[in-house]
């Protein structure tokens, strides 16, 4: 019966190689002159095709010369995102009428939902729709919200009466039903693009090809540079239109900008690379889970090479490549055991029962992933500060320049500032030198980039809580504690935690761009993507946890609490001690699951 059974196989396996012989000869031999163009021009080793799902050529197609349009739609997309995001905790405590706490959770939790919502079309883009189609259809849907933003600060019956002296009244229900839809229709389309879009770029540059590998690391911190182009914008002159030329115009602006990102990102569909969508990795998953269970009392095999895979080259999984077997988590591979009852019915299509090596050392890797990507919560958390109370400490301090105001809110342009200006450093200073003494071709490994990340921000939460305590102190001096005005003290000074926020963002960030790209299963880079985003969304609601359950402690006994209404009166230097704490923690915990981490291995 076992010889039976492979001789089937082999059959089977026989029949498949004279149909790609027969393909290759008629497709070349046809004219010799094809063939050799075809010789001098070879193909991506990746398995990337074109639009029509042709295998493409190097020469044609992605490289840098797909990414402008990539780039460009990322730099508009994010210059919309931004332009909301960076004012919206101001328009919710003028415009809403919110209070300072209610408004900082409203913010957060809707940043921490954009976040979420990319596991949403990571899960479309691997298993069906493919990145390409992925990002265009929830751009509309992105799009759309914008518009329906626009619309609620634009028209009078949408837009909330304005306050009269003290008096604020509250915005109807319907108002906030338009806005909060508009907002979060946002956040669902930005679901398709964030985990798609980097993938997507760095898919322009081949894997197999050692060249090309470098250019890929390259292309992650060009991709960042974009997002912080269209933010600088953002930050600065839209926040200025917001707060000096009204709302309309203000939301208005980065719906435009958005059009354009669609525009862009359409333009360049001639030259892009493919990959082809593998199917659902949550189902490939599931299987190796169930089958691992069902044969939950067979041995596994000493020689790795008796568990099951397929005999081809390439993966059973669409669009992917084959993964070399790893000695971890060996319960797994039981999932991957050729049964007596299989090898008697001959029978292995069965992905229920039996799954590839491949298919489990997937489930592998995220299972390896997950403790680093946990260390990227507490990190997310200390950066969702800089849209909330890094806006509401600089709101309490002196904004005017002569007879100009600067909008608290702006004060994140130095955080733009810094990346834009760390960024070209890191790719053609830093890593050439770093490459001289580690050897590795990017600097610095992926690990290494984002612990360094991590203990940088602990030196922004330091920063942010020693001018919180001069705020204060002048405050006091002042006499203006139990007053709900601004301490005349610049808001430059709260330059140095910006800037130390934008230089952990370039370690940390990029270098989660990077590791989950890279250490990701072919077929599942989309959803390695969105789980990377996912820390900054858990990040978020971390953020908010924190401050309900400061809130709720410190104001027990009729108490002011840390972060009151007036933050005169409160203690907002003990809740970025807080963090900081935190972050010293997270990063020694890092430390620990870096040193462990195993990389993945091709076949």
């Amino acid at each position: 019966m076992i010889t039976r059974s492979w001789k089937r196989l082999f059959l089977r396996q026989m029949l498949k190689i004279n149909h790609v012989l027969f393909r290759y000869c008629d497709n070349t031999w046809s004219t010799i002159g094809v063939y050799v163009d075809e010789r001098s021009r070879p193909y991506t080793g990746d398995g990337s095709v074109d639009f029509k799902g042709r295998p493409v050529l190097k020469q044609n197609t992605g490289n840098w010369k797909a990414c402008p349009f990539i780039l460009g739609n990322e730099c508009c997309e994010r210059l919309a995102y931004y332009g909301i995001a960076t004012n919206l905790v101001t328009y919710l405590t003028s415009k809403l009428h919110e209070s300072n706490v209610s408004a900082a959770r409203n913010v957060t939790t809707w940043q921490g939902t954009c976040y979420l919502t990319p596991l949403i079309g990571a899960v479309l883009a691997d298993a069906y729709w493919g990145r390409y189609w992925t990002i265009a259809s929830f751009s509309t849907i992105y799009f759309l919200g914008m518009c329906t933003l626009t619309l609620s600060a634009s028209v009078p019956a949408l837009k909330p009466a304005e306050c009269m002296g003290s008096v604020c009244p509250s915005a109807t229900p319907a108002q906030y039903a338009v806005f909060f839809f508009g907002l979060y229709l946002i956040a669902l389309g930005t679901g398709g693009i964030k985990p798609c879009v980097s993938s997507f770029g760095a898919d322009q540059f081949d894997d197999t090809d050692p060249k090309e590998r470098i250019k890929k690391g390259s292309f992650f911190n060009w991709f960042y540079f974009s997002i912080n182009i269209g933010a600088l914008v953002s930050s600065s002159l839209i926040v200025w239109i917001q707060d000096n030329e009204g709302w309309g115009l203000g939301f208005g602006i980065p719906a435009l900008f958005m059009g354009l990102a669609i525009i862009s990102f359409f333009l360049g569909t001639p030259l892009y690379r493919f990959q082809k969508p593998g199917g659902s990795p949550i189902t490939r998953m599931c299987q190796v889970v169930v089958a691992s269970f069902r044969k939950r009392n067979l041995d596994v095999p000493v020689d790795s090479s008796l568990l099951f895979e397929t005999p081809d080259k390439s993966s059973a999984i669409e669009g992917s490549r084959k993964l070399a077997h790893s000695d971890e988590l060996t319960c797994l591979d039981k999932a991957a055991i050729v049964s007596d009852v299989e090898i008697k019915r001959g029978d292995y299509s069965n992905p229920w029962r039996l799954c590839t090596v491949t298919q489990v050392e997937e489930l592998k890797i995220l299972i390896r992933m997950f403790p680093i990507w946990a260390t990227g919560i507490v990190f997310s958390a200390v950066y969702a500060q800089m849209s909330t109370m890094f806006v509401e400490q600089g709101s309490m301090m002196d904004t005017s320049i002569g007879s100009f105001t600067i909008p608290a809110a702006s004060l994140s342009t130095f955080d733009v500032i810094s990346v834009i200006f760390w960024v070209p450093i890191y790719d053609r200073i830093i890593v050439p030198i770093a490459r001289k003494f580690t050897g590795k071709e990017r600097g610095f490994s992926e690990l290494q980039r984002m612990g360094i990340g991590l203990l940088i921000s602990v030196l922004c939460m330091s920063a942010a809580a020693i001018v919180e305590i001069k705020r204060l102190q002048l405050a006091r001096e002042l006499g203006l504690v139990d007053k709900e005005v601004a301490v005349p003290m610049s808001i430059f000074w709260q330059i140095p935690q910006y800037f130390l926020l934008g230089a952990a963002e370039i370690f940390t960030f990029i270098g989660q761009l990077e590791f989950f790209y890279d250490q990701s299963p072919d077929a599942m880079r989309s959803l390695c993507s969105a789980l990377s985003l996912l820390t900054t969304a858990l990040g978020n609601y971390l953020s908010s946890f924190i401050l309900t359950v400061v809130t709720y402690l410190t104001t027990q006994g009729g108490q002011i609490g840390w972060i009151a209404d007036n933050l005169n009166e409160g203690h907002l230097d003990y809740f970025f001690w807080l963090l900081a704490g935190l972050s010293i923690l997270n990063f020694l915990v890092y430390l620990v699951c870096a040193s462990r981490y195993k990389r993945k291995e091709a076949s």
